[in-house]
C-alpha cells in the first residue's frame, strides 16, 4: 500500500499490496501501521514494513505542525466496502456524505422499481408546464441581466443564464424519456425546441442517451463518461497530453468534444434512427443559420459572445460537472458486460448530489439522480418523492453526497485510466512527466468537504 504527501513516496507493503493516495487521515480495519513526518523526518510506528522515496522534498517556509498519515487500501473491492467504518472513512476522503454498501446479487432492478409509490410515475401535465415557465422565465431574465449588467457583474449573470438554460435540456430530457407528456407528439415538438438554443440535436442524444441507461456503467458500451482506456492512453504522447488535459483542468466543460463527437455523424447511428436523427440536424442547422445571423445583426459578434456563447459555455460546465459527479467516483466501478449487474449500476453506481438551491430549482432536480436510474419514466417534478422513497427502502446502498470541493478534486486528479482491480489509475502515476495539469490541481484546487 502507498500513500503521498507532496513530495514524498511512502510505500507501505502490507496485505492489500495496492496503492492509494490522500491528503486525508485514514485508517483501514486491518492495517495499524501509522506514519508521522515532522520536519523532513519520518517515524513509524506498527507492524508494516516500510520503504521510503525521497523526491528532493523542498520547505519553502518552515513546518511546525506534525502530519498524520495512516495506511490504507486503494478503491475497495466488495468485501472491504461491507465495512461501514471503512465505508464512512472512504466518504469522508472522497466528500461524500455517504458510500453505500454493496448491493446483494439476489436483488434486482424490478425489486426496487417496484418498491417506488405509483404517483411518482405519473405525468402531471400543469407541473411539466410549470417547468417550461420556470426555464422561459429565468432565462428571460438572464438575458435582462447581461443587457444591463456592469463588466464586473457580466460573470454572474452568464452563471444564471446558463444555469436556466440547463433547465431547458432537462425539459427535453424529461421529453426524451416519454415523462413530459401524454402526448407523444408535443414531447418531441418540446423536446426539439428546448435543445435548439443549446445546439443540440434532439433524436440523436436521445438515441445515445438511451443506451446510456441500459448501459450504465457498462465498460465499452456506455455512451457517456467512461474511464479512459490504458490502451489509449499510451498510444500516442500528442494524444495522451490531450487525455491528461481534456480529463482534468478541462474536464468541467468535456462535454462540448462529448457532443461533437456523439451526436453529428450519420454513421453512428442504426438505419431506422437515421430519418429522425437528420430532422434534428436539419433544426439545429436552421437555427445556427437563422438565429446566429439574427443576433450577430443585432448585437454584433461581441453580442453573439455576451448573449450566447457564454451562457452556452456555463450550460456545458453544468452538463459536464453534473454527468461526471452522476456516475464517477474512485468506489465505483465500471464493469465488462460479463459482470455487469443492472440492479448495482442503477442503485449502487448512481450519485445523488445536492447543489445550492437555486441550482436545484432551475435545473428540475436532475441532480436528484438515483430514482432517474431506476425509472427513467419518473417526471423530473416527481425525483424528490422517488429519492425519499428509494431512501426509506434502500437507503443503505446509495452514494449520497453534497456539492463540495474534495468531491471535485477526488474526481480530476483521481477517477482517469480504467484498471480491473483499483477501477481507476491517476495519469500522474502513469505518466508523470507528462501530467504537470493534474499535479497543479492537486495543489491549487480546494479541498473543502
Amino acid at each position: 500500500m502507498a500513500c503521498r504527501v507532496p513530495g514524498l513516496s511512502l510505500d507501505f507493503k502490507g496485505p492489500q499490496q495496492r496503492p492509494f493516495r490522500s491528503h486525508h487521515k485514514l485508517s483501514h480495519p486491518s492495517s495499524t501501521g501509522i506514519c508521522y513526518l515532522k520536519l523532513g523526518s519520518f517515524h513509524h510506528h506498527g507492524n508494516n514494513g516500510i520503504s521510503i522515496k525521497n523526491h528532493n522534498l523542498l520547505f519553502p517556509r518552515k513546518i511546525t505542525q506534525i502530519i498524520q498519515a495512516e495506511a490504507v487500501p486503494a478503491p475497495a473491492p466488495t468485501s472491504e466496502l461491507d465495512s461501514a467504518e471503512y465505508r464512512k472513512q472512504l466518504a469522508e476522503i472522497y466528500g461524500f456524505t455517504q458510500i453505500g454498501e454493496p448491493v446483494p446479487t439476489n436483488i434486482t432492478l424490478k425489486d426496487v422499481t417496484d418498491s417506488l409509490p405509483k404517483k411518482v410515475f405519473e405525468i402531471d401535465d400543469i407541473k411539466a408546464w410549470k417547468s417550461v415557465l420556470i426555464s422561459v422565465t429565468s432565462y428571460a431574465l438572464g438575458i435582462f441581466f447581461i443587457s444591463k449588467a456592469p463588466w464586473y457583474l457580466l460573470p454572474l449573470a452568464w452563471a444564471w443564464t446558463g444555469t436556466a438554460i440547463t433547465g431547458f435540456f432537462v425539459i427535453g430530457h424529461d421529453c426524451a424519456h416519454k415523462s413530459f407528456s401524454k402526448n407523444k407528439l408535443v414531447e418531441d415538438i418540446v423536446g426539439t425546441l428546448a435543445f435548439l438554443p443549446l445546439i443540440y440535436p434532439y433524436e440523436p442524444w436521445r438515441f445515445k442517451h438511451d443506451r446510456h441507461h441500459a448501459k450504465t456503467n457498462m465498460l465499452a458500451e456506455d455512451t457517456a463518461w467512461h474511464p479512459v482506456w490504458k490502451e489509449e492512453f499510451e498510444s500516442s504522447p500528442l494524444l495522451r497530453k490531450a487525455i491528461i488535459f481534456g480529463y482534468g483542468p478541462f474536464r468541467p466543460w468535456m462535454s462540448i468534444a462529448h457532443w461533437l463527437m456523439w451526436h453529428f455523424d450519420l454513421k453512428k447511428f442504426r438505419p431506422n434512427e437515421v430519418k429522425r436523427v437528420k430532422i434534428s440536424l436539419a433544426c439545429v442547422y436552421a437555427f445556427m443559420a437563422i438565429g446566429w445571423p439574427l443576433i450577430i445583426f443585432k448585437t454584433g459578434i461581441v453580442g453573439w459572445i455576451k448573449y450566447w456563447l457564454m451562457p452556452w459555455l456555463g450550460y456545458h460546465f453544468w452538463m459536464s460537472t453534473f454527468t461526471m459527479i452522476h456516475h464517477t467516483a474512485p468506489h465505483i466501478p465500471f464493469k465488462g458486460s460479463d459482470e455487469w449487474n443492472s440492479a448495482e449500476a442503477q442503485l449502487n453506481g448512481t450519485v445523488h448530489c445536492d447543489y445550492p438551491a437555486w441550482i436545484e430549482t432551475l435545473c428540475h432536480d436532475i441532480n436528484v439522480h438515483i430514482p432517474h436510474h431506476i425509472s427513467p419514466r419518473i417526471p423530473s417534478y416527481n425525483l424528490r418523492a422517488a429519492h425519499q422513497s428509494l431512501q426509506d427502502n434502500w437507503g443503505k446502498y446509495l452514494n449520497e453526497a453534497k456539492w463540495n470541493w474534495r468531491l471535485m478534486k477526488t474526481i480530476l486528479t483521481t477517477c482517469h485510466v480504467y484498471d480491473q482491480e483499483r477501477n481507476y489509475v491517476a495519469f500522474d502515476e502513469l505518466a508523470p512527466e507528462d501530467s504537470q495539469p493534474i499535479k497543479f490541481l492537486r495543489e491549487t484546487m480546494p479541498d473543502y468537504a
